[in-house]
């Protein structure tokens, strides 16, 4: 028996080496606009608003070994929406003043979890926040589900606004949350080693 397994060793030490490779390798992800879902709510006394974004562009890299990452998400400002003229022109032109902060952006830094291929994670995504030409540190929970080279995230996070010093809408009439709560359905694929271009 101790002879047989010193025949295989040669054989499954390579192996074995090979499969460490591919999970120490980096991975990088880029995501499809047109497949990815920026939503936001914002609670008051008379009802809920909800609303929407576009992204822009967004791709991430990270090493599955440290946890360092790099990348980022776009997010178009101008592109907010809750259906509701006046309350969106308000919205552009006070808050979130989009015509000189145009991007809203997150560059994440370090991802905490085990991410493997075939399945699912709850990750913890540190980096760095960017809107109304402020930055904030943030840590975001991000599910996420890797099938192949199909990858879909859900970020699901909240944004104290006033505190982060953008103004309040409320009224003498309108009570308005100080906190919008923001959620992301993303969907894209992993890179090829070719195809790999992210900072």
């Amino acid at each position: 028996m101790i002879v047989t397994r010193i025949r295989f060793l040669p054989i499954l030490l390579p192996a074995l080496a090979v499969s460490t490779h591919l999970y120490a390798e980096e991975m990088v992800f880029e995501f499809d606009p047109a497949q990815t879902e920026v939503s936001f709510s914002l609670g008051s006394t008379l009802h809920t608003v909800h609303g929407s974004f576009q992204l822009r562009r967004g791709g991430v890299r990270f090493d599955p070994v440290t946890g360092k990452a790099s990348g980022e998400l776009i997010v178009d400002a101008a592109s907010g929406s809750s259906g509701n003229h006046s309350r969106d022109d308000r919205m552009h032109k006070s808050i979130l003043e989009t015509g000189k902060y145009p991007d809203i952006i997150f560059r994440p830094d370090h991802v905490a979890g085990k991410l493997l291929p075939g399945g699912s994670a709850a990750l913890q995504v540190h980096g760095q926040f960017f809107i109304h030409g402020a930055v904030h540190e943030l840590t975001i929970p991000v599910q996420v589900g890797l099938q192949s080279e199909r990858i879909s995230a859900t970020l699901d996070f909240t944004i104290p606004y006033v505190k982060w010093g953008m103004k309040n809408p409320s009224t003498f009439i309108l009570r308005v949350s100080d906190k919008a709560q923001i959620e992301i359905h993303a969907t894209g694929h992993q890179m090829t080693l070719s195809e790999k271009s992210l900072p």
